[in-house]
């Protein structure tokens, strides 16, 4: 099932065109990868989700609904440029955007104290935001965007500012988020944090979307039958690939990367190699999200 579904947005800004017929769908219960460069248009595709600017054309259903100001209330969203009032103390922040999002007072303080406890916050609930260090306030900032148990959340660079724990503290909880039926919209730059946490991708590219699907197939695609092997002699005499690179591992083995360059598949190359050297391993080499982030990229200034 579709939650969100983007047909056909575009949007200019003063002769620049900031999104170019663009759709995406969201798939239910999933993290989806939003990916691009710089200036690429990410930015300007949350805004319009959210309502924040207006597209100049195509539509955005939620839920199978044109997706309207009131039911935005219903989305989390955690905006890269973090805002918190910083005079306020934490709790009667977290309270005052909590009623903003029309859950009661007594609703709210409930999730508030559950929320500040599982991040570690408690003793700071009656601390001015002003007296936080970058990584609490980031925190406070994403119990804001999640306590009112939005079914869609949309995070920008949600772990910028966080030190190695926190960061890992607050990727466990997007995926208990997901696994309790959010759907999660996740735009950034650290591609590791893609190749750990999402299920499906896109990626945006100069105003278009260049590329989109399940992460796993997407990655089967851009396969080019690169293996990286581990033996004990030299491969002269085996054929069916060029060799890339060849060095010696950790343990002193020979490690070589090599290409299928004639479709002859993995069972034929490695019992060609069998018959001059014995293998330690054979592992086919598959493209992480970086690399096909960058290859995809280079590929459309070429072109």
């Amino acid at each position: 099932m579709t939650v969100l579904d983007i047909q056909s947005v575009s949007k200019a800004y003063n002769g620049h065109q900031a999104l170019k017929d663009v759709s995406i769908q969201i798939p239910q219960g999933s993290i989806f990868g939003l990916l691009g460069p710089n200036g690429a248009g990410k930015t300007t595709l949350i805004r319009i989700i959210t309502r924040i600017i207006e597209q100049d054309s195509g539509e955005i259903f939620l839920n199978g609904a044109r997706i309207t100001t009131r039911m935005v209330r219903e989305i989390g969203y955690l905006p890269e440029e973090r805002g918190l009032y910083k005079k306020m103390k934490v709790g009667e922040q977290l309270l005052y955007l909590a009623q903003l999002r029309g859950m009661s007072k007594t609703e709210a303080t409930k999730r508030i104290y559950e929320w500040l406890e599982r991040l570690s916050l408690t003793s700071w609930i009656r601390k001015k935001v002003e007296d936080l260090s970058k990584g609490m306030a980031q925190k406070v900032q994403f119990i804001a965007t999640v306590l009112h148990q939005p079914q869609l959340l949309i995070l920008d660079e949600p772990f910028s500012g966080f030190d190695p724990v926190n960061a890992n503290l607050i990727k466990d909880e997007i995926l208990r988020l997901r696994d309790q039926g959010a759907t999660i919209i996740f735009s950034t730059h650290r591609m590791e944090s893609v190749e750990e946490l999402c299920d499906h991708i896109a990626l945006i590219n100069k105003s278009e979307k260049i590329l989109e699907g399940p992460k796993i197939e997407i990655k089967n695609q851009f396969k080019d039958g690169t293996y990286i092997i581990t033996h004990r002699h030299s491969l002269n005499g085996s054929s069916g690939f060029d060799v890339l690179s060849s060095s010696l591992d950790e343990f002193g083995r020979l490690a070589t990367m090599i290409r299928d360059t004639e479709g002859k598949g993995s069972n034929a190359i490695l019992q060609s190699i069998m018959q001059n050297t014995e293998v330690y391993s054979f592992i086919e080499k598959v493209p992480t999200i970086n690399e096909i982030f960058i290859k995809s990229v280079k590929e459309e200034i070429h072109a």
